[in-house]
């Protein structure tokens, strides 16, 4: 299965946090028979077995919860596909601001770079100093 590693790392995430923060739950995470790659296989599975092809954060990681709680289940076979998770990443104020003087050092240097290059003069119309019998007509 290659899922990707982003939603592995997504679920894990999620599920040390809620250990972390229930002692009971705690307990079923450490279970040594179960591990995360089984638990995203499970979770795909479940997912491919609805039909739908959209789910909220809490359905996924109830999903997961399960998997670690509950005694006795498959996790299915693995097969190839894809999971996209739909986060946005949160800045700091100074990642904020270190970003944008990035960005402005990168439009002074663009800039500078420009007036740097040797202009193009545009075409001269070429002189033509040949005579023409017909301009005096």
């Amino acid at each position: 299965m290659k899922s990707t590693e982003i939603f592995k790392q997504t679920i894990q995430a999620y599920l040390e946090q809620h250990a972390a923060s229930d002692e009971l739950f705690a307990i079923s995470y450490a279970k040594p028979d179960k591990s995360i790659d089984q638990c995203i296989i499970y979770i795909l599975n479940t997912v491919q077995k609805s039909g739908c092809n959209g789910f909220a954060d809490e359905e996924i990681y109830s999903m997961a919860v399960d998997f670690y709680d509950e005694d006795g289940i498959d996790a299915g076979k693995p097969f190839d596909c894809k999971a996209v998770v739909n986060h946005t990443i949160e800045l700091t104020a100074e990642e904020k601001e270190e970003a944008r003087m990035e960005a402005i050092r990168r439009v002074h240097e663009e800039y500078y770079s420009r007036l740097k290059q040797p202009q193009k003069k545009a075409k001269q119309p070429a002189i033509n100093n040949q005579p023409n019998l017909f301009d005096n007509l």
